[in-house]
């Protein structure tokens, strides 16, 4: 069982990466549009069961969201690992968050870093922004380490080894549901439980079906959309100024082998 710690205030970037994370209370859907750009009916089908039976990165995100904003911290910890064993990345950088500030963990601060590094994979401008404010806190010792544990953590979590894991689910979402044949959708008509205010709705099989939730590569090129655009001011950590006496930004250290966990 799991032991229910409250923390006296979450800091301001946890909470920002929950909003844009998904809340308990649903004012963000799990992995959609930012806001004014999903419209009731999406909303009902990215956050029905039947969904997300078959998106673990999004289903295990909101549990995740949901443990964390209740206290269960060590709950939280363990929704968003299955969600970024699925390639979620708004998960990765959650535990980047946690580890790094000792929210509701053990603070390490290396790895920490290693895990917004991870975040910052695909390059969506929020997670390298904070990845650069990290790194800019880290004494060295804390850098040399963050290099060495961060390699654990790609093994295990980065796309290559992910995504296939999210794309099987999809895939077996869709055969075992409509048969396999992609443009036999249409004539479903599929009820959810919960429409909007709690009322049960019917929706088509193409809208259910809409391809960018289940094809592997309209999926992730989704993601990107969502995701590459800045989180409209909620997480405001800015990227790093660089001092006199660190000139060279991420990418640089990356290419001179002394700044990336891999």
């Amino acid at each position: 069982m799991s032991m229910r710690i409250r923390l006296t205030a979450a800091p301001a970037l946890a909470a920002a990466l929950l909003m844009a994370l998904g809340t308990a209370q649903g004012s963000e859907l799990p992995g959609a549009e930012p806001p004014g750009r999903s419209d009731p009916t999406q909303r009902a089908i990215l956050s029905s069961d039947g969904f997300l039976s078959h998106h673990p990165d999004l289903r295990y995100r909101m549990q995740g969201s949901r443990a964390f904003e209740d206290g269960f911290f060590n709950d939280a910890l363990a929704h968003f690992k299955r969600a970024a064993r699925h390639a979620d990345k708004p998960s990765q950088a959650m535990i980047g968050e946690m580890y790094f500030t000792g929210n509701g963990v053990e603070q390490d601060r290396a790895l920490g870093y290693a895990w917004m590094d991870l975040a910052a994979e695909r390059a969506y401008p929020a997670f390298l922004a904070l990845r650069e404010h990290y790194w800019a806190q880290l004494s060295e010792a804390e850098r040399s380490r963050a290099i060495e544990v961060g390699q654990d953590v790609y093994a295990e979590y980065e796309d290559a080894a992910a995504q296939p894991r999210l794309e099987r689910e999809l895939r077996r979402g869709r055969r075992g549901t409509t048969g396999s044949r992609v443009g036999s959708v249409g004539n479903l008509v599929i009820e959810l439980p919960d429409g909007p205010g709690g009322v049960p709705m019917q929706v088509r099989g193409d809208q259910f079906y809409d391809r960018r939730y289940w094809e592997p590569t309209e999926y992730w090129a989704w993601q990107d959309e969502v995701w590459g655009a800045p989180l409209r001011g909620r997480v405001e950590v800015l990227p790093l100024r660089q001092s006199d006496d660190d000139t060279r930004s991420g990418d640089d250290r990356r290419e001179a082998g002394d700044g990336s966990p891999r």
